[in-house]
């Protein structure tokens, strides 16, 4: 595609004011967002609806190699798709783990044959994940490191990866759990496990090992960035980080901002997460510490799993869905019902502030950028079921809820790889 004019698209500008502009695109940048009747023979009529550079995920499970029941590359990038995500990074919980230069291209192969949309691959920081011994980081062509599902336990161990990552310029990306106090905990240690009878899960479990790690990455200089934060105690110890020069970043979760353990009615498989739906408190603290750039922004931990897995409730794996889902459900829940967030705060934290944070390239709504956008029908209201989802599986708690704000078309590099306009 050599040209190609995005009529009528509303942007965000300042003052979270929207503009009716026109883009050009050609060979796959960004030539003109202005008001400009630029001449193609290929011309898509938004109409209003917002235009928005694409979304960036650094946080999702494709589940292959191995887990291709749950996932694949090409479903997982189809509903990041789906989504309005132009760029996400793949986690390395695979079967094989991407520790060796070979299962590494393996992978990269299979993106490049199969994926939709931008996929970034992590490498892990230990061998096969649950081992203390460390990978080779100068074999492995991995922006950052991640053991994510795993909480690396040594401290001796993690202060060697960053110190080697510190080196190479690398992030080292952390699932934090110190094993040592989960006592098979599945749900957070509060007001309904008890009801539910279910074993809990300390919020120190998390917050002990990042307060652990923030001191080890200020020794190191290292960047670390803390996953899926969950816990108010969390974001003091990010806090003391920050405070003593380190370099520390973190995101949250959509359903760690829009659900707490008071939502957990039965014994659901579909609200069992790691880490879990945690109080009240501490879901108020995650709104506020991501307002005021306590944590960075939003990633949606999307981890798919059988029905049949799920179906055995608490008993079942961690983890749920969240690609289709993110945006649309932040817009309906955060900016239209509870008005705590506004739409270009949702642009800074899903897609600016991502690429900013790992220093991705992509598109910044400037001229000379690369083409990836995401366009979202604020106004339809559409449900959460089998026909709006893409994913190969259908773990979400979100499921029947009607929202609004769906992705109705998703480009990258100036092509269509998503459209659902009716």
């Amino acid at each position: 595609m050599s040209n190609l004019v995005l009529k009528n698209a509303a942007i965000i500008v300042e003052d979270n004011q929207l503009k009716t502009v026109n883009v050009c695109i050609e060979n796959g940048f960004i030539k003109g967002i202005d008001q400009n009747n630029y001449v193609s023979d290929n011309v898509i009529d938004l109409k209003g609806k917002l235009l928005m550079p694409g979304l960036v995920d650094v946080h999702v499970h494709l589940r292959e190699p191995g887990f291709t029941h749950k996932e694949t590359i090409k479903t997982g990038t189809e509903a990041a798709a789906k989504g309005g995500f132009t760029t996400i990074m793949a986690m390395p919980n695979t079967n094989p783990v991407p520790d060796t230069p070979e299962v590494f291209r393996q992978i990269n192969s299979i993106i490049e044959k199969d994926a939709l949309i931008n996929v970034i691959p992590y490498a892990p920081i230990t061998k096969s994940l649950n081992t203390n011994e460390l990978v080779d980081m100068t074999s492995l062509d991995a922006i950052a490191h991640t053991n994510d599902g795993i909480g690396v336990q040594a401290a001796g161990v993690m202060a060697l990866a960053m110190e080697q990552a510190a080196k190479l310029g690398k992030i080292i990306v952390a699932h934090t759990e110190d094993e040592s106090l989960l006592n098979g905990g599945v749900m957070h240690e509060g007001i309904q496990n008890k009801k539910l009878k279910l074993k809990g899960i300390r919020s120190s479990v998390e917050s002990t090992q990042i307060a652990r790690d923030v001191l080890l990455a200020y020794e190191t200089g290292v960047h670390y960035h803390v996953c899926h934060v969950s816990s108010y105690q969390s974001i003091e110890a990010i806090r003391m980080g920050k405070k003593l020069g380190a370099k520390i970043t973190s995101e949250v979760t959509p359903h760690h901002l829009l659900l707490n353990e008071l939502d957990v009615k039965e014994n659901d498989g579909n609200f069992k997460m790691n880490p879990p739906l945690r109080s009240v408190e501490d879901q108020n603290a995650l709104i506020d510490a991501l307002k005021n750039g306590d944590i960075e922004f939003i990633a949606s931990d999307h981890a798919p799993h059988s029905q049949d897995e799920k179906a055995q409730g608490f008993d079942g794996p961690f983890g749920i869905i969240g690609l289709e889902t993110a945006f649309p459900l932040l817009y309906t829940e955060m900016v239209l019902k509870r008005n705590v967030f506004t739409v270009e705060q949702l642009q800074n934290w899903m897609s600016l502030k991502p690429k900013e944070v790992f220093n991705l390239q992509g598109n910044f709504m400037r001229i000379g950028d690369v083409a990836d956008f995401a366009v979202f029908d604020l106004d339809k209201e559409v449900v959460i079921d089998d026909v709006f989802l893409r994913s190969k599986s259908r773990n979400t708690p979100f499921m029947n809820q009607k929202i609004k704000g769906a992705c109705v078309l998703t480009m990258v590099k100036g092509e269509v790889v998503y459209e659902g306009f009716e």
